[in-house]
């Protein structure tokens, strides 16, 4: 009995589908994992605890959660040969301008550079907020596993003012205004 259900069940798992498995099946060599823009709310009783994260930015500064402390934070998961990554950056630079002091902030975590082509990338995009670079150590992509991880790049999360995760967009932001309304319905939410 117990064999068949095993096997049963091994039968039932190869049945399912799992894109981005899928796609590293597939043998396109593309050298990363491409999301397929869905997007996950999480309604807030039902999200997990605050993300801790200290990570060091292109600059050289110290980037940290307590510097968001209270507000809204949106995080782009990316790096600079993502051609995903350098199709959403302007609508995500609008979004950040919108915004600034309208109780949202933007943050990067570059995944793959160093500061000279994140910068350069910043210049080319003319992108205004900061990034971690995460490529050393992971520090960044490892503090978000836990609660709902960026399983592709880019992934844009939004979290709330109590630093936990309330929306992602897996993959390239292709409707701005999708990511506009997660961020004003988690700035409008009440702590």
């Amino acid at each position: 009995m117990t064999v068949g259900l095993v096997a049963l069940a091994l039968v039932l798992t190869g049945c399912s589908s799992d894109p981005l498995a899928d796609q590293y099946r597939e043998g396109s060599s593309k050298g990363f994992i491409a999301g397929d823009g869905s997007v996950t709310e999480i309604a807030a009783s039902a999200r997990g605890e605050a993300i801790d994260f200290t990570g060091i930015g292109e600059n050289g500064e110290t980037l940290a959660s307590a510097d968001y402390a209270g507000e809204v934070l949106v995080v782009n998961f990316w790096y600079a040969s993502c051609a995903p990554c350098r199709a959403e950056a302007a609508d995500l630079q609008k979004l950040n301008a919108q915004f600034e002091d309208n109780g949202a902030s933007f943050l990067g975590v570059n995944v793959r550079d160093q500061a000279a082509n994140a910068m350069a990338f910043n210049d080319t995009y003319g992108i205004t907020y900061p990034s971690v670079l995460d490529v050393n150590d992971g520090g960044m992509q490892l503090a978000f596993s836990g609660s709902i991880p960026p399983n592709a790049v880019p992934t844009t999360l939004v979290l709330d003012k109590q630093g936990r995760v309330a929306a992602r967009i897996l993959g390239q932001v292709t409707s701005p205004s999708i990511l506009e309304t997660l961020i004003r319905d988690t700035v409008a939410e009440v702590s």
